[in-house]
C-alpha cells in the first residue's frame, strides 16, 4: 500500500504514547518494504516543532529532541515538494477551517490517490467527512 504520513504519526515512532505500537508496526511495515509512505517536505520540520515542543514539555529529555528527529529521519517518508499542492492545500483549508499545513498532506494523498494517515484527532474532525480517505493511525 501507499500512505500520506504526517508528523503524528512519525513522533509516536521515537516517543512512546497511545497507538505508538500501531505507529511503530507502521514504519517496520515501511523498512520492509511492505507499503511506501509520502510526505510533503514540510515534514522533516514539522517533526522537529513537536520534538522541541516536548523537550518544553518535559516529554523527552532536554537536548534529546535532535537524536529523536535523526531517528525519525532514518526512515523518513519519501519527501514531496510542497509548492505545487499549495494552491488545492489553500482551497482544501478554506473548505474546512483546518490549517494549511495539515491540507499539503490531504493534497498530496489525494493527487496520489492514496489514504493520509494520521494521528492529529482534530485533523481526523475536521477532514475526514469530505476526504473519506484521511484515517487516524488508531483505526489501522
Amino acid at each position: 500500500m501507499r500512505y500520506v504520513l504526517d508528523s503524528s504519526t512519525a513522533f509516536k515512532w521515537v516517543v512512546p504514547e497511545n497507538d505508538s505500537d500501531i505507529a511503530l508496526r507502521l514504519r517496520a511495515e515501511f523498512q520492509a518494504h511492505v507499503h511506501d509512505l509520502l510526505a510533503p517536505d514540510i515534514f522533516p520540520g514539522e517533526v522537529a516543532h513537536a520534538l522541541t515542543r516536548a523537550e518544553r514539555q518535559a516529554r523527552v529529555t532536554a537536548g534529546e529532541a535532535l537524536d529523536l528527529w535523526s531517528n525519525v529521519m532514518t526512515t523518513a517518508p519519501q519527501l514531496v515538494p510542497s509548492l505545487p499542492l499549495m494552491h488545492r492545500a489553500i482551497a482544501i483549508s478554506s473548505q474546512t477551517l483546518v490549517g494549511v499545513f495539515d491540507c499539503l498532506y490531504v493534497a498530496l494523498a489525494e493527487r496520489e490517490g492514496c489514504e493520509f494517515i494520521t494521528a492529529d484527532s482534530r485533523a481526523v474532525n475536521g477532514l475526514q467527512r469530505p476526504f473519506p480517505f484521511v484515517v487516524a493511525l488508531s483505526s489501522l
